[in-house]
Formats: C-alpha cells, sequence, structure tokens
C-alpha cells in the first residue's frame, strides 16, 4: 500500500477480483476506446496471470495480465523464455498516480517468478514513451490492433 496514493496492486485470483480487472478493462477499452468486447475478452483470460490495482476502499483502479508459457510463444517470436504483457488499463480518475507503472512492475514481478527473462507486449503508439520511462524497447514496424496503431517492445528482465 503506498501512503500517498493509496492503493495496492496484487494478483487477482479470487472472483470478486478477477470481475473488477474485467470492469476496469470494460470501461477502459470497450467503452473509451470503443474496442468490440468480443475481441477484448479471450480465451487466454482463463490461463493469464491477471493483476489489479485497488484504493484502500475497495474501488479498482487498474489491471493487466500477464501471458506465458504456450500462451504467450505466438506473441513473444516463440521464446518461451519471454512473457508476454497485456490488456494494461487504468481508469480515467485514476491516471496520473503511478497505478500503470505499479501494474507494469507487478507483472514483471510475476514474470521473475515464473522463471521468465524477458516480458514484450504490444502498445499503442501513443504509449510508446510510457514504456520507453519503464525500460521498454520498441521494435518491429507499426501494426494495427483493435483498429489501433500498436509497436512490438521488450525489457529483459
Amino acid at each position: 500500500m503506498t501512503a500517498a496514493a493509496a492503493y495496492e496492486v496484487r494478483e487477482a485470483h479470487a472472483h470478486d477480483d478477477r470481475d473488477a480487472c474485467f470492469a476496469v478493462r470494460r470501461e477502459v477499452f470497450v467503452v473509451e476506446q470503443n474496442v468490440p468486447a468480443e475481441i477484448e475478452y479471450d480465451a487466454y483470460d482463463e490461463t493469464a496471470v491477471h493483476v489489479l490495482a485497488v484504493r484502500a476502499d475497495g474501488l479498482p483502479l487498474g489491471t493487466g495480465r500477464l501471458l506465458f508459457g504456450d500462451d504467450a510463444v505466438g506473441k513473444t517470436g516463440a521464446d518461451a523464455s519471454v512473457g508476454s504483457l497485456g490488456r494494461l488499463a487504468v481508469s480515467k480518475a485514476a491516471r496520473g498516480l503511478g497505478v500503470g507503472a505499479a501494474l507494469v512492475r507487478a507483472i514483471e514481478d510475476a514474470a521473475r517468478e515464473r522463471g521468465l527473462t524477458a516480458v514484450d507486449l504490444h502498445a499503442q503508439t501513443h504509449a510508446l514513451g510510457f514504456y520507453e520511462r519503464l525500460g521498454y524497447a520498441a521494435y518491429g514496424p507499426e501494426f494495427p490492433d483493435a483498429g489501433m496503431p500498436h509497436r512490438a517492445m521488450r525489457r529483459v528482465l
């Protein structure tokens, strides 16, 4: 728990925590960014590690997920030692509080705990600077995902 922002970041194990993760994703991706719900939620949600940022009073602030093993190889150049960070979302009210960075670090910690050596992600191009400040480097060409421009990025752990 951080005193300044009064939130904590944890792995979402309980059913209520997972529901909170999905609610934040709906708010950010489906409502704000008009991503169709049928592509926002996928089979990887069942096996991913989900992290949740939650305020002291229980309000969910943000979420993200880590794919690893067979689920990640299609997103990481077939390298099983690399995890895939995705679905990072912070509610509008919580932006600027450090929640996104805290979620990324929690996902990296989960990757280390699973023996991974690096984390890849597909960043919306407007967010490249955010990830660069956290140590990620872009590679490869820009590509569309859910109708928005993205770039692949990686950070060695």
